[in-house]
C-alpha cells in the first residue's frame, strides 16, 4: 500500500480516526509522518510498559500494604519501591517474596489469569491437541469439585467423555 501523502513510499503507519460515528483511515510512510509531526513509537520497552501499569492510583489495599513497600528480598535486597521505579525484579525469588503484591498486577495484566496456559503451534497433531485439552478439562473438573460447583463439574465430565470416545 502506497503512502497517501507522497505516493512514493510504502505506507507503514496506519491511522484510524472515528469522529461522530464516521470512520476514516490514513496510510502514510514514516517520512511523511515525521513531516506531519505524527509521533511514532514502534516498540515500547517492557519497563516503560510496566511502569505505566504501575502508575495507576493506589487502592486502599495498596495503601494498607505501604509498609510492605519497605520490605526487601532476603536474596538480592530488592524492594517493591525499586520495582515500581524500574519495572523489573532483582532475582527469581522476588516473585515468591513479593507474591502478595505482584499477584494483583499479574491478574490485571493477564485478564485474571495467574498461571501459564501456553499456546500450541498450529501444526500440532490432533491427538496431541486432544491430550492437552483432556489435561485442561481434568484440571477444571478437579477445581470445580473442590469449589463444589457440581454443574460445572458435570459439564467438564461430559466434555471429557466426548473427547475420550
Amino acid at each position: 500500500m502506497q503512502c497517501q501523502i507522497c505516493n512514493n513510499n510504502n505506507a507503514t503507519i496506519h491511522l484510524t480516526e472515528i469522529s461522530d460515528g464516521v470512520r476514516s483511515e490514513m496510510h502514510i510512510c514514516e517520512h511523511c509522518a515525521a513531516e506531519q509531526d505524527i509521533a511514532v513509537k514502534s516498540h515500547i520497552p517492557i519497563n516503560e510498559l510496566l511502569s505505566g501499569l504501575l502508575a495507576v492510583q493506589p487502592t486502599d489495599e495498596e495503601l494498607a500494604g505501604a509498609s510492605e513497600q519497605k520490605l526487601a528480598c532476603p536474596n538480592c535486597g530488592f524492594t517493591l519501591t525499586q520495582f515500581r521505579k524500574q519495572g523489573v525484579l532483582g532475582c527469581p525469588y522476588d516473585y515468591e517474596f513479593f507474591e502478595k503484591s505482584l499477584l494483583p498486577l499479574i491478574e490485571k495484566t493477564h485478564d485474571g489469569r495467574t498461571t501459564h496456559c501456553g499456546k500450541l503451534p498450529s501444526k500440532t497433531p490432533k491427538n496431541t491437541r486432544d491430550e492437552i485439552e483432556l489435561l485442561n478439562l481434568r484440571q477444571r473438573l478437579q477445581d470445580a469439585v473442590k469449589s463444589e460447583d457440581y454443574e460445572l463439574a458435570a459439564e467438564m465430565r461430559d466434555k471429557i467423555k466426548k473427547i475420550e470416545e
